[in-house]
């Protein structure tokens, strides 16, 4: 199995492609899970796993909690015994948060999400919170965290975050922060084979579920496009030839 998180070229029939990223698949793996797992998966992977080691009593925060990295993030999460708090845009998006793991779901569209998340927590706040909607639940996101806590950005579906004074942080609890991605944690092909294991594990062992929502062919990839971009899909989209 050959994924690449930096290079252009998926939708060719052949392509050369370094060594660096292939893995093999177990047999409990076939090639569409593996087409629909491995970037969201290995995303998640290192954000419970590496920038945030996630473990019992950890209460975490999952903006976009029924995408495709937010689905299987809340399960493997839950798993490791975290409470899991997770905001989507759109009502008809909150049972499928739940269906993956999450303790609680806000509508960040009609609620205020550092409310909701003080009254669940009992004024403490979270442990984590991860962030790939960027601009539009930034500010909040940092009313959410405990002193000390830890806001993860690794994305910014709905813009970028504007410049921001280190004394925010400061003010709002002495907070860490980070933004880091994927390729930077596969940068070593010891990684990339353990990191890929343990997503392997994971899912082998029920715990993890990957839900491919939609099939479409390759002809239909404008539409597709539309579909991410619109903000329209839950799980994965599995193309094919």
């Amino acid at each position: 199995m050959f994924f690449d998180t930096v290079r252009l070229g998926a939708y060719a029939e052949e392509c050369i492609v370094p060594m660096h990223y292939l893995v093999p698949l177990p047999e409990s793996i076939d090639f569409e899970k593996a087409a629909a797992m491995m970037l969201k998966g290995l995303t998640a992977q290192y954000l419970v796993r590496r920038t945030f080691r996630v473990g019992p009593g950890h209460t975490i925060l999952m903006h976009a909690a029924a995408g495709g990295v937010g689905q299987i993030l809340t399960q493997w999460a839950k798993h490791l015994g975290a409470t899991v708090i997770g905001t989507v845009g759109s009502p008809a998006k909150v049972e499928v948060a739940r269906q993956n793991g999450c303790d609680h779901v806000i509508e960040y569209m009609r609620e205020d999400v550092a409310s909701r998340v003080k009254q669940i927590t009992k004024g403490k706040g979270c442990d984590v919170v991860y962030d790939a909607v960027g601009q539009a639940t930034f500010p909040a996101s940092l009313d959410c965290l405990r002193p000390l806590g830890l806001f993860v950005s690794f994305g910014a579906a709905s813009g970028s975050i504007a410049p921001v004074d280190l004394k925010l942080f400061a003010e709002k609890g002495s907070l860490f922060a980070t933004w880091q991605v994927l390729p930077t944690h596969l940068a070593e092909r010891d990684d990339v084979l353990a990191n890929s294991q343990e997503l392997f594990d994971v899912v082998a062992s029920g715990a993890v579920k990957i839900h491919i929502r939609s099939r479409m062919p390759l002809a239909e990839a404008p539409e597709a496009h539309r579909r991410l971009e619109g903000r329209e899909t839950t799980g994965a989209t599995v193309m094919f030839p």
